[in-house]
Order: C-alpha cells, then structure tokens, then sequence
C-alpha cells in the first residue's frame, strides 16, 4: 500500500502528456491525493483543494506570486511606454549588416535575460527587419535567437522571472524528500550542471558567427508575396505603429531592477551578519527581488506620470501586465498543491526506502532522460520542473546522489522541452514573430537539440565515474 504515494504523479505524468496541458493535470493529481487521503466522496475534494490553500498560505509562496505579478506589470508598462519598441526601432536605424546584428543579440542579453519571452519579442523584431542582410532562413534566425531565451535565462542567478520559481520548488523538494539545505544556495551550485543550455548556447554561438550559409534568405521564404508586405512593426503588440519609440524606457527600469536586486541583496546580507561575497548569497534573495520589482514599478509609474502619461492608461497596462502571469501563477499553486499532498501520503519516505539500490551517479541521467521526454510532450520548462523535481530530489536523497548536479539535470531537461517542443511559448512566440509554421519550426529545431541533449546525457554518464 505504501506505493500510493506515487499514484499522484503517474497520473500527472499521464495527463500531461495525453492533454499536452499541465495545470489541470496538475490540478487532477492533487485531487488524487485528496482521494487517496481521504476517499470519501466531497471531503476527499475538500482536502485536495485544502493542499492547495496551504501552498498559497506559505510566506514564501506568496512572496514569489507578489515578485513575478510585480515583475509582469512591470513589463506590461514598458510594452506601453514603447520601451521595447524604442530599442527595436534604434537597433535597425544603426546596424547594417549580419555580424553586428548577431553581436547585438548577444549583448542584448545584458539588459533583456529577465525572462525567455521577453528575449523573444526584444530581439526577434530586429532580426526580422534585418533578415534580408542576413544570409540564413527564417528558421536558422530563429534558431540563433532561441539560444539565447530559455538556455541562457535559466543559468542567470538573479533577476530574473525563472529564479523565484526554481528556488521554490527546489525548496518545496528538499522539504518533501525531509533534508535540509538553502534552496538558492544549491540552485547556484547546480548551474555548471546545467549541460543541456550550454551545449545549445554553444550550437547558436556557432550559427551566429561561424555559419558560412551563401544562399540569400529570400531563396527559402515560404510565401514571397506576404514576405514583400511583412514589416517588424507587424509582427508583435509590443512593437506596433501606434506605439511610442522610447528606448531609454526599456533600458532604465531593468538596470534599475538589475542593481536594485544586488543593492538590496547585499544590504540584507549584511543586515545578516555577512560580508563580501557571501552577503550577496544569502537565504533573503526573494525579499530584494520582491523590493527591487516594487520600488521600479512605483518609480516608473510616477516618472511616467511626471510625464503626462494619463495614469489610468499606465495603471491598465500595469494589470493588464500582471495577468498575463496569472497562468504561472496557476501553475505554482497546483505544483505547491501536489508538493502538499504529496507530503500527506509521505511520498519521500516510499522513495527513500524504494531507490536506495539505485546507483548514486546514475541518477542524473535517467532523471534527464525522462524529464526530456515528458517537457518535450507537454512542452513546458516550469511544469516539468514541477513535476519532476520532487521525484528527482527524493531519489537523489534516498540513493546519496549529489543533489546540485540532479538538480541541474531537471532544469537541463526542462530547457530541453522549452526550446525544442512545437508546444512551448517559446517556439510559438518565434514562429509568430518570424511568420513560420510553428510545427515545421519546432521539427527544424529537434536535430540540434536532440545533440545537444546527447551531449548533455553523455556528460552526465560520465560524471557518474568520477
């Protein structure tokens, strides 16, 4: 009996890949555990849902949703203001050619790795205003500007809309598996062994600089009459004609948000005890990423304001900004739902005393593997992560794997669906910005990432010896 632990996740493996949609799957599966619980006919639902009122009530959990809705606002005002669409404008009236195009997506991930779709939409405009300088396909472009969205987003430690999600479920991991250890700590630890993003940032450096393709882009255009009528200003709201170009208003606030984390970082680190670098590491990195989201959304708001832009339309495009990750936020409360129920039916424990056999150093990558199938089939980073990662931490656990490099395997396994899968945000966001079939797209994808992801297994067999 003591395997109806993992009943809620089989399920949730099952319908995730049947539906290719993960928050009701997610949202099944806790109800699952409520039945397992307690199999009663309404009370069973009432403690389903009870697991996800405990999920939202930890303080932690709450700062998280305060930090990635302040954040999306915060993104939301800049598409209003024209920020994204001032720095487009300004990158196409400056670069003429293919090298600099390619050096200024690069570089551009200074100030836009806040997360994969902002990437997309910042930088994809450009590249398409510049396609018919550039000596590569649509797809190749898009190829090259994806290596640098979810790959590169997920190996930045701060800032970024990735950060608070994947120190919550590592956290809400470590305290279902019953170990101890700093969450934002071990994801630090576990970036170097993130193999899957730094094979594909390696593969996109590759294309960008080193590619010798001569055929000129209009030899592969699927449709050469809607290309000749295609324009950047068409291709995404956040850079539409009726749009201001105000570059300074895309650049301003992310620095501000940049220094403000490291500022407020330090400043609890030391308000700690700290000092020097290990101030900047400390267990606190929420609450300066919460105060540094905030403090720029009220700066802005009011610099705008200063500005005569009416307050009524800033506050519109600030909820407006904040809704769109209310499906994240859904998703977290379904992962913090199933972490609790999860915890009900003493899932580490069956773990524990199931896997102690397994081999301590192949426990990375078979995670990987088969965290690869499942984000490739429901094509989403954060749900797989949600997923997998308390399997992944309670096998790592019981077998005495080292938790940073199983760690960095689920994150590397969800990057993979994240690039790859004709579902993620991703590969759409590209495709409708480049004007691709979104499905030819993703399968143009596949081969590379499917290297990659063997470099990456390969690496992760091989650490095993050592």
């Amino acid at each position: 009996m003591e395997w109806i632990a993992v009943i809620p996740f089989v399920v949730v493996i099952i319908a995730a890949i049947w539906t290719k949609q993960v928050i009701p799957s997610l949202l099944f599966g806790v109800i699952v555990a409520g039945y397992l619980v307690d199999p009663h006919w309404l009370s069973g639902m009432m403690t389903g849902f009870s697991f996800i009122y405990e999920g939202l009530m930890d303080e932690n959990n709450l700062k998280i949703i305060v930090f990635l809705y302040g954040f999306s606002a915060l993104i939301g005002i800049v598409k209003m203001a024209g920020g994204i669409k001032g720095f487009v404008q300004e990158a196409t009236e400056r670069i003429n050619e293919k090298r600099g195009a390619f050096i200024l997506t690069w570089l551009s991930s200074v100030g836009t790795f806040t997360a994969p779709s902002f990437r997309i939409v910042t930088i994809g405009p450009v590249m398409k205003a510049m396609r018919k300088k550039i000596p590569m396909t649509k797809q190749e472009l898009g190829f090259v500007i994806e290596t640098t969205a979810s790959p590169l987003v997920v190996l930045i430690p701060v800032a970024t809309a990735f950060v608070g999600y994947m120190t919550s479920v590592i956290e809400l991991s470590l305290n279902q598996a019953g170990t101890t250890g700093d969450a934002y700590s071990l994801y630090i630890q576990s970036i170097p062994f993130n193999f899957f993003a730094f094979a594909m940032i390696a593969i996109g450096f590759y294309l960008s600089f080193f590619h010798r393709n001569k055929k000129p882009a209009t030899d592969v255009q699927e449709n050469k009459e809607a290309d000749k009528q295609d324009h950047w200003e068409d291709c995404h709201p956040a850079v539409t004609k009726d749009l201001p170009a105000k570059p300074w208003r895309l650049i301003v606030p992310l620095v501000s948000v940049i220094a403000l984390t490291f500022f407020l970082m330090y400043q609890v680190g030391v308000l700690n005890g700290e000092s020097g670098f290990q101030a900047l590491i400390n267990p606190n990195v929420l609450d300066a990423m919460v105060l540094a989201v905030v403090l720029t959304l009220i700066g802005f708001v009011v610099y705008l304001t200063v500005k005569k832009e009416p307050l009524k339309k800033t506050m519109d495009a600030l909820i407006f900004g904040g809704n769109e990750i209310m499906g994240v936020i859904l998703l977290l409360a379904t992962v913090w739902g199933l972490s609790k129920g999860s915890e009900a039916l003493e899932f580490a424990p069956t773990i524990s005393s199931s896997f102690e056999w397994v081999p301590p150093g192949f426990v990375a990558v078979v995670i990987f593997i088969v965290g690869c199938a499942l984000s490739y089939f429901i094509g989403s980073a954060w749900g797989t992560w949600g997923i997998l990662m308390p399997v992944g931490v309670s096998i790592a656990v019981a077998a005495g794997s080292s938790l940073p490099i199983v760690i960095g395997a689920v994150f590397a396994s969800g990057t993979f669906g994240a690039f790859s899968s004709p579902l993620s945000d991703d590969t759409n966001t590209t495709a409708g910005i480049l004007n691709l079939n979104a499905v030819q797209y993703a399968r143009f994808k596949l081969k590379p990432a499917l290297i990659a992801a063997g470099v990456a297994a390969a690496l992760y067999f091989g650490i095993s010896f050592l």
